[in-house]
């Protein structure tokens, strides 16, 4: 939508530089593109300077020019993203736990930079992680949605549909804690090659998190600016449908108690033996997924807690 990204090699510059392969991105020649990309720019270089050993997982920005009106951003050259990993090696099987326990230590550690400088990702999903050639190191890409947490302005659109978290299509105030619940789904889908919550609206996400995680406290409810357009007064949830027979849209009244959907039992089918310490790694993944995906932002585990996780610390 925004730039297009192009392999490039060095042709000349420093000793060190001739001959290295980078990735251009060259943003779409636009004011309004243009300010976006010298904000992404301005996020990208706040990030490297935070971490001058290139040890958080984050892709680095080289530096950038200007040609014929277009912003260009010069990147490292990585591999493929993540998307096309689990298409080529997971094909509706995703990928193997210890896989997927290597990826989410890499993504907390970028979630943990991320927090230190008070940055919202706000666009987490497997096309925005990139790998290198060999499989083995990622790197969270395009922050061309992030801002400073601090910017909070509410968006029931932000970050794309299937990775958004409650908070943003509620309407309630929202911070670094909604880019976790993308990672959630994110290592979901890694592992399984499914999407955790493929919702046709916003309306019908809520009603995929509610199935599997139970109903929303009233409190976040009320705190939420646009709670009366999923809620009635009684707290039963308006679940707009088709009508199989018209077509037409009609709403249903939801009373959700409890969850209807397992978690454990999506990832762990009782059908399959699995040895004992595969199955332990396996619960621990399930207990960290439930922790990305309180639906309270506030109950969501934080990076730090999560590098200490069993799941990750092994």
């Amino acid at each position: 939508m925004f730039a297009i990204v192009v392999r490039a090699r060095v042709l000349q510059g420093e000793p060190g530089e001739v001959g290295k392969e980078v990735a251009i991105k060259i943003v779409r020649c636009q004011e309004s593109m243009y300010k976006a990309g010298m904000k992404e720019a301005q996020i990208l270089n706040k990030l490297r300077e935070a971490d001058p050993e290139d040890k958080k997982h984050i892709v680095r920005l080289e530096r950038t020019f200007e040609h014929r009106g277009h912003l260009c951003l010069v990147f490292e050259s990585l591999s493929m993203n993540l998307r096309d990993v689990v298409k080529r090696f997971g094909k509706d099987v995703g990928l193997n736990i210890k896989a997927v326990r290597a990826y989410a230590h890499q993504l907390f550690l970028a979630m943990g930079l991320l927090r230190k400088c008070n940055i919202m990702h706000a666009d987490i999903k497997p096309d925005n992680i990139l790998v290198n050639e060999q499989k083995t190191v990622l790197k969270l890409c395009d922050l061309g949605s992030a801002s400073d947490a601090s910017e909070n302005e509410i968006t029931p659109y932000l970050v794309s549909r299937f990775y958004r978290a409650p908070e943003i299509i509620l309407g309630v105030p929202y911070d670094p804690a909604l880019d976790i619940w993308s990672i959630g789904c994110t290592l979901y889908e890694l592992y399984t090659g499914k999407i955790l919550f493929p919702g046709r609206s916003n309306n019908q996400m809520l009603l995929l998190m509610m199935e599997l995680k139970g109903r929303f406290n009233s409190k976040m409810i009320k705190k939420a600016r646009f709670g009366d357009m999923y809620f009635d007064d009684l707290g039963a949830f308006q679940s707009i449908e088709k009508d199989r027979v018209t077509g037409a849209d009609v709403v249903r009244q939801v009373h959700m108690t409890k969850p209807v959907r397992d978690l454990r039992q999506r990832l762990m089918p009782s059908s399959v033996k699995m040895k004992d310490d595969e199955a332990k790694l396996l619960s621990s993944f399930v207990d960290l997924l439930d922790k990305c995906l309180a639906l309270d932002p506030a109950k969501r585990i934080t990076p730090k807690e999560a590098l200490v996780h069993p799941f990750i610390r092994g």
